[in-house]
């Protein structure tokens, strides 16, 4: 296979994709932040890695030095534009109590985190194909500014409270998201998450991601991402980075580091973790005609009902 249709083709599993569906496994891992496009329809997606961290906060009672894993579950049905997902998150943390010795009291333990949710693809930026354009060096090599105007989808999803003990919060709460995407070369794209979380709870966030993802080769990939708030009353900043490496068109590893710094809590972490996909995709077939224009085939009107199609003599 040549080195340019692998390198396009690793776009779409690191967030870079310009259709629903690729040959290659389209995965959110292992930034945060999450792209306009979905899986492709008949595509069951499992997304998952471990974690492990080292924290210190100001509050008196605090959880600290956070491990565990998250699962990302992605299921495409009834339309290309139209994804469904839950995520689980597994968590085990230090309880500590902030004295003069930072004295540890317990471990806390159990599900942290289960949200349910779908996106759906609202406008998707096409771009023409320079690679005919043989008449014009500068034509075929001028930059589109179209790229500039990135494709756009919404998230809308629920908090659940089948919580642990420990993580347990009082009642649902909706969250929502704009996700954009730019792909400003076959290589480099950028994605802006502008995400409403636990929206009513008195601890619901406004909160940005902006992931930069760049393929190296036809195998490897990086990138570097930024996460932070909208709200005055407390300013988190987190900066992270990482890589990805496609072992096969249905499954890609990844490693991941990040750290979080502001005036109540400093945080490190890092990540392992894998994407796999069971592909069950058919493409629709589409009659065209000698100009290439979709042919619109009527259906044809079925005379009598369910039993007499059952019943039907044969000839």
């Amino acid at each position: 296979m040549k080195k340019n249709l692998l390198i396009a083709l690793l776009l779409s599993s690191v967030q870079l994709i310009n259709a629903q569906y690729t040959e290659i496994i389209n995965s959110k891992r292992p930034g945060f932040s999450e792209s306009p496009y979905g899986v492709g329809t008949n595509v069951i997606q499992v997304e998952g890695g471990f974690f492990f961290g080292k924290s210190n906060s100001n509050d008196t009672f605090a959880k600290s030095d956070p491990t565990g894993a998250t699962v990302f579950l992605r299921y495409g049905k009834f339309m290309e534009k139209l994804e469904f997902n839950a995520k689980v998150t597994y968590q085990k943390n230090k309880l500590v109590f902030n004295n003069i010795f930072s004295t540890p009291i317990n471990d806390v333990k159990g599900i942290s985190e289960l949200t349910v949710g779908a996106k759906y693809l609202v406008f998707q930026q096409k771009f023409a194909d320079k690679s005919k354009e043989i008449r014009s060096w500068k034509k075929r090599t001028a930059f589109d500014k179209k790229r500039l105007i990135p494709s756009v989808g919404v998230y809308l999803g629920v908090n659940t409270n089948f919580l642990s003990e420990a993580y347990k919060e009082s009642g649902i709460s909706p969250k929502a998201a704009i996700l954009l995407q730019n792909d400003f070369t076959n290589r480099f794209v950028l994605i802006t998450n502008l995400i409403a979380d636990k929206i009513g709870k008195d601890n619901s966030s406004y909160a940005y991601i902006v992931t930069a993802t760049y393929a190296l080769n036809g195998q490897w990939s990086m990138f570097i991402e930024n996460e932070g708030d909208f709200l005055k009353s407390r300013t988190d900043f987190q900066l992270g980075g990482g890589a990805a490496y496609l072992w096969s068109k249905n499954l890609q590893f990844d490693a991941a580091v990040r750290a979080n710094m502001n005036s109540n809590q400093s945080n490190f972490i890092a990540s392992l973790g894998a994407a796999w996909r069971l592909d069950r995709h058919k493409d629709e077939k589409i009659e065209v005609d000698e100009n290439g224009k979709k042919i619109k085939r009527k259906r044809s009107k079925r005379k009598g009902g369910l039993f007499s199609r059952i019943f039907k003599k044969k000839k």
